[in-house]
């Protein structure tokens, strides 16, 4: 598996750059073509990288001033079916699939400091949705609002911002993570507050027994181990891209369900429902931030020991072009 790098870079670099890119074992399908940029007028070079590999050509793109002269684009090829594609991935220590792209992480984090408009009315849908769960005691809807709910992007980007001691970034997170749920919450309690006043719905609707879903205002220490192995889950997902490990990150926690009591709650006045979803809401969010940090922190200082070593702790060997099915497609 190889990722695609595409460069702009100035042309007193070009030809420095493309040196360095040559000496790489690890890049393939280098192209130079001086003086192919417009705007801004500079040198146009690129290439493709074994995955296990691109954060440290990143790092020395940047050493080289491209990242601040030039631009740098990375995308991920479909496929590669050419032998010195398994050449060097095969030379590369690990698997691809294990590659941690740092500059990606920061990225994604980045992404998911973003206030925007579609984030705000997710939360806000989830939030409503999971009230919605609570009144009418279904935990059907509860796990609908568990994969509406966008919240876990601003987790991960606190959880980055930490380890990358990216200090603006880590208020940014943490800003849209309160403003949100404070936006979510306060409009779901207006509508509950429209919805009692019209007779839709009463104080019983949400103290009753609610055997599907009374435990999303009740933490105990299982909620908080729940938060630590799933915020520890979608930190190794953010961090190897696996973008679809984090739907089962989002159906694990009570973040968005407690938000949805808690809305209730204050509508009708109910100091218990708020001091239990208040509580679940912390827990939830606090063994995200814990765990997930953690392992970021892990990944950053003993990713790259454990993937030189993973082929022989695990004896899954990589495919050597030319044997086996190597070749096939």
């Amino acid at each position: 598996m190889l990722v695609h790098l595409r460069l702009t870079v100035p042309t007193d670099l070009g030809s420095h750059v493309c040196r360095e890119l040559v000496d790489q074992p690890c890049v393939t399908n280098l192209t130079y073509q001086q003086g192919a940029v417009v705007s801004p007028e500079g040198d146009l070079l690129e290439c493709d990288v074994a995955r296990e590999q691109a954060g440290q050509v990143l790092d020395l793109l940047e050493q080289l001033g491209v990242s601040d002269r030039g631009s740098v684009v990375v995308t991920s090829p479909t496929s590669t079916p050419f032998r010195e594609a398994r050449r060097i991935e095969a030379a590369a220590p690990g698997h691809p699939d294990d590659a941690v792209i740092w500059d990606s992480v920061e990225s994604q984090a980045h992404a998911g400091a973003v206030p925007t408009v579609s984030f705000h009315l997710f939360l806000l849908l989830a939030v409503v949705l999971a009230a919605i769960a609570v009144v009418t005691d279904s935990a059907i809807l509860v796990i609908g609002a568990m994969v509406v709910g966008p919240e876990f992007g601003a987790i991960a980007t606190v959880c980055a911002a930490i380890v990358l001691q990216r200090w603006g970034l880590f208020w940014a997170g943490l800003r849209l993570l309160v403003l949100s749920f404070t936006f979510a919450i306060a409009v779901t309690a207006l509508l509950a507050v429209v919805g009692a006043l019209t007779g839709l719905l009463t104080l019983e609707d949400v103290t009753r027994a609610r055997p599907n879903t009374g435990f999303i205002w009740h933490p105990d220490r299982w909620s908080f181990i729940v938060a630590l192995v799933a915020g520890a889950a979608g930190a190794l997902a953010l961090a190897i891209e696996r973008s679809s490990t984090m739907v089962g990150v989002f159906i694990s926690v009570t973040t968005v369900p407690a938000a949805g009591n808690l809305a209730l709650g204050l509508a009708l006045l109910d100091s218990g429902e708020i001091l239990g979803s208040l509580a679940q809401l912390g827990v939830n969010v606090a063994g995200m931030v814990i765990a997930g940090t953690l392992v970021l922190l892990l990944v950053r200082t003993s990713w790259p020991w454990v993937m030189a070593r993973s082929e022989s702790w695990f004896s899954l060997g990589k495919v050597r072009p030319g044997s086996g099915s190597g070749g096939a497609r």
